[in-house]
């Protein structure tokens, strides 16, 4: 499951029971990425709280399929097989396309992406990829590429959260040994 000691459901006691319920309503299994947290309940819940703020919050207004598709990026960017799977099947459930599903998997695969996403897409793609690999090489003409291909401001900000959410819960996964079995 982990480099470190990780509490599965069945062991979980006080705050860290009340939180796993609350996850799976007693049926369902844990992801690793979260029972890596269960020495420290405080920071499941952090996890959690900017987890569903930045990718299934009501305000946002990008489409979720799209946010998935960017963490997913960012996955593959940082070599992170776990979250890639992950939130590759994020991508599909909200898409619920299958053909367009398939293409942008392959985009992914093949570093194509302007062949499944259109120019703003590609620019919010491009943006993810300079603020992974060279977060200290982002300037403003950055965000100004990114007002000028469509994005409001708003919507910039929900990329950044994105990028930033999966750059440290790969860094959680990759750091701590988190698994797929």
């Amino acid at each position: 499951m982990s480099w470190i000691e990780s509490i599965p459901y069945e062991k979980a006691v006080g705050k860290l029971k009340l939180i796993y319920d609350r996850l799976s309503g007693g049926d369902k299994p844990i992801d690793h990425v979260l029972t890596v947290h269960g020495l420290r309940p405080h920071t499941l819940e952090g996890h959690l709280s900017l987890y569903r703020s930045v990718l299934h919050h009501s305000s946002n207004t990008l489409f979720p399929w799209f946010l998935e598709a960017i963490g997913t990026y960012v996955s593959i960017l940082n070599g992170c097989e776990y979250c890639k799977v992950h939130h590759l099947r994020g991508v599909k459930n909200n898409l619920k396309d299958d053909l367009k599903f398939r293409e942008i998997q392959l985009a992914f695969q093949n570093n194509t992406l302007e062949v499944v996403f259109d120019n703003r897409e590609v620019v919010a793609f491009e943006y993810a990829r300079k603020l992974t690999e060279k977060p200290a090489s982002i300037q403003p003409t950055d965000i100004t590429i990114l007002r000028k291909s469509g994005w409001d401001d708003g919507q910039i900000l929900e990329i950044n959260q994105v990028v930033a959410y999966f750059n440290y819960a790969n860094r959680t996964v990759l750091g701590l040994g988190v698994c797929l079995e």
